[in-house]
């Protein structure tokens, strides 16, 4: 193996694979680091998770969302024979990097996905103003418009002015149940 044409240090290194796959992708690669005695050479693979809130029928839950459709990251020594095993795995579609040359991925890179990773509780990202008109998508105010007169981050709730009756009705809503007009 002294005429490897790839940089064979142990690093990580991102794979395409069709949207959907990236799980089943995950577990075949397992399955071969175990089948064909590639321990040594394949150490471990990981799709990017976080954690995030979704609402359905009024109800906020937190699911596990992908990070990067169709991605699947995994940690190895890239050499002609490892290349060929991943490159060969049902679902995938390819290394990311230049031409025929996978690219690793850097160390800083894999850092701040894993702490992504591990980060307990999902943050409320709320992309509003207050004032700013928003329509509400979600619950019994389904449909109204309105605009918001508070934010509260930290729940990750807002405040909407619905206009009822000729009259402002403050109305809570979780900032998921709103979108831009």
């Amino acid at each position: 193996m002294a005429n490897n044409r790839y940089d064979s240090t142990r690093q990580w290194y991102a794979i395409h694979t069709y949207s959907g796959y990236e799980e089943k992708v995950a577990e075949s690669i397992r399955q071969r680091i175990n089948g064909v005695d590639m321990a040594d050479k394949i150490f471990d693979v990981m799709v990017p998770k976080e954690k995030q809130i979704q609402i359905k029928n009024g109800k906020r839950k937190v699911v596990e969302a992908k990070i990067f459709q169709g991605y699947v990251l995994v940690e190895m020594n890239l050499t002609d024979e490892t290349w060929y095993i991943i490159r060969n795995t049902p679902g995938v579609t390819g290394f990311v990097g230049a031409d025929t040359t996978p690219t690793p991925v850097s160390d800083k890179e894999i850092a701040k996905i894993k702490k992504r990773m591990g980060v307990e509780e999902p943050k409320h990202q709320i992309d509003f103003s207050e004032g700013e008109v928003v329509s509400i998508t979600d619950g019994p105010f389904k449909g109204f418009d309105g605009a918001i007169a508070e934010i509260d981050p930290i729940k990750g709730k807002i405040r909407v002015m619905v206009s009822m009756f000729g009259r402002d009705t403050p109305v809570e809503l979780d900032a998921l149940q709103v979108k831009k007009v």
